[in-house]
This record gives structure tokens, C-alpha cells and sequence, in this order.
């Protein structure tokens, strides 16, 4: 039986911040003081994470967000696991909290109603009821809600100009959802400012819908962006949808192409992995550049000297300092 003493924490939050530089600082160190480790994105308007730790240390990373009166809303998705799911912190400034043509929407004040997994379940089958994928190709063609609408995009950016196509949708009701819930937070919004009158998001997403809803009709796998790339989601009547992109079998293996200069996110079978391996056709398996392939698919980069203070201006308090010498 696994020791599942971890938990992998997935939020977001939508709140001003007018000195990034100097919460950042602050944020990283308490991270690194609590060994809590992951991607964190701050920005002026808010803030995005996916983070692992001891439970202890995740608890004690949650207690510091709530404290902050502008983050006190901050819904975390908890999942509990064996181990850290990143090796390393890394806590950056960036323009938003997720990549987007959409800088002047501000979910605060105009967003589509939010829907509890419960409510979104009770709804998606309802005749006048559409469900939109506001996520990337590669996301939903690992899985998706049994007959959602899927927009070819490459990236969350994309999306403003892919809802032209959904013009012949404004008299339905729209149900939006992602992974943890923060682009259809912006999403479901432009939907509105663009003429939809009926709009509606899955509040915190694929994730909570599998935690709380036991993922009913949430056909194949779940993409998640740390070092397990893709989890189940239902327990309730799952299925695979993706196929092995060299063979064709049915397959939910995802896997990143062993040549770095390709690093295509993919599903692979096992077989076919090994046959090429890890790269996803034979002109990857060729690259000079190719890296050793283990079965997993998945490359962490090298660890090597990492320094978790670089981009710290503040130096560390001396029993942090201790800490660190004894372990």
C-alpha cells in the first residue's frame, strides 16, 4: 500500500497585486523555508500555482495564502500523493496568471456563473445545453466530457478568434470547464462580451468534477501540467479515447518526444516507446541530441547544482541556513 504523504495543491486567484517583485520575494522564500516545491505565477492580477509538499508543509502553504486578506478566497484542489510531484520551486513575475489575448478582462467584476461539479452534472445533458473545451489540442485530445465542443488551438491565446466559429451557439446554454477552472474564468467572460447571454463555468474544473462528481462522462485522461503528465479522472464508467500516435492502438500513455527539440506532448504506447526510444517517429530517434529513454516519457531537467535562493535579493534567515546543513 502507498504511503500517500504528499498532497499536490492546485489553485488559482484573481486579485491585485501592485508590487510583484517584492511579494514574489517573499512568497519564494516562504516556499523554500517550508520545502514546497512547483510553479507559481504572480502577476498584477493575481495568482496561478500547481505546488507538492508534506502534507504538514502543504497545510502550512495554505495557512500563509489565506492570510493574506487579498487571497482569502483561494480554493485549493488538494490531491494526495507518494512524493513531490516537481523537483524544483520556481516562483516568477509574469503579465497574467495564464497565457492570454484577454489582459483587460477582469473575472472580479464580469465572469459566466460558476457551477459546482454536482450542478455542472445535473446540467450537461440538458437539450439546450452545449459544453465547451476552452483548452489546448493537446489537453483534450488525451480527454474531454463525452460530446463537448473541442476548439483547435495550440494555445489558450488562440482562443478569442476560434469563438467566431461558435456564433451559431448564442441561443444555448454554455458550459465552459479547463483543468483547475482559471481559464474559463476569462473564457466564460469573453463569451459574455462577445454576445452570449447564457454562460456558465465549471468551478474548479476537471479536477474538483473527479474529486467531487466522481468524473462521470469525463472520457480518457486528464493532462496536468507537473511530473505525473496525465491522472484519472473517472471512476464512475472510464474510457481511453487517445490513440498511440506511431501505431494507432488505443492508448492513454502520454509521453514527451525523447528529442528535445521536438518535446512533443503525445500518447505513445509502450511498445512503440521502447521501439523508438521514447522519441515519436524515427527522424526524433535519430537526433543527435536524443536523450536516454527510461519507459516513462518523462525528462526532468537536470537538478545539478540547483540553487533554490537564485532570484532572491533577501539572504536566508540562519536556521534556515542550519536546516539545510543537517539535511
Amino acid at each position: 500500500m502507498e504511503n500517500n504523504n504528499y498532497s499536490i495543491l492546485l489553485y488559482y486567484c484573481y486579485a491585485a497585486i501592485e508590487d510583484c517583485e517584492a511579494y514574489r520575494e517573499e512568497h519564494h522564500l516562504f516556499c523554500i523555508e517550508n520545502n514546497i516545491r512547483g510553479r507559481i505565477i504572480i502577476s498584477p492580477e493575481g495568482l496561478n500555482g500547481t505546488v507538492s509538499g508534506l502534507k504538514e508543509d502543504c497545510e502550512k502553504y495554505m495557512a500563509y495564502i489565506h492570510a493574506d486578506p487579498r487571497f482569502a478566497k483561494t480554493e485549493f484542489k488538494i490531491e494526495s500523493h507518494d512524493k513531490h510531484a516537481f523537483a524544483k520551486i520556481h516562483v516568477r513575475v509574469k503579465p497574467e496568471i495564464v497565457h492570454s489575448s484577454l489582459r483587460h478582462i477582469d473575472p472580479n467584476v464580469k465572469t459566466g456563473k460558476h457551477l459546482e461539479p454536482l450542478e455542472f452534472k445535473a446540467m450537461k445533458d440538458q437539450e439546450d445545453v452545449v459544453i465547451l473545451d476552452v483548452r489546448s489540442n493537446y489537453e483534450h485530445e488525451l480527454g474531454h466530457f463525452k460530446n463537448a465542443v473541442r476548439l483547435d488551438i495550440d494555445n489558450f491565446r488562440d482562443f478569442p478568434e476560434k469563438v467566431k466559429e461558435l456564433e451559431h451557439l448564442k441561443g444555448k446554454k454554455v458550459l465552459t470547464y479547463c483543468t483547475g477552472g482559471i481559464k474559463c474564468e476569462k473564457a466564460s467572460a469573453f463569451l459574455l462580451e462577445q454576445g452570449f447571454e447564457d454562460v456558465y463555468q465549471l468551478h474548479g474544473g476537471i479536477i474538483k468534477y473527479g474529486m467531487e462528481a466522481g468524473g462521470e462522462d469525463f472520457e480518457g485522461k486528464c493532462y496536468v501540467f507537473d511530473n505525473r503528465i496525465a491522472v484519472d479522472v473517472n471512476a464512475i464508467n472510464p474510457t481511453v479515447i487517445s490513440t498511440c500516435h506511431v501505431c494507432g492502438t488505443n492508448c492513454d500513455r502520454m509521453v514527451n518526444c525523447a528529442n528535445p527539440s521536438c518535446n512533443a506532448h503525445l500518447p505513445i504506447c509502450e511498445k512503440c516507446g521502447w521501439e523508438l526510444e521514447g522519441a515519436c517517429s524515427t527522424t526524433c530517434q535519430e537526433h543527435p541530441e536524443k536523450r536516454p529513454y527510461d519507459g516513462t516519457g518523462y525528462y526532468q531537467k537536470n537538478t545539478n547544482g540547483y540553487n533554490p535562493y537564485k532570484g532572491l535579493f533577501r539572504k536566508p534567515n540562519k536556521e534556515t541556513i542550519k536546516n539545510l546543513i543537517h539535511e
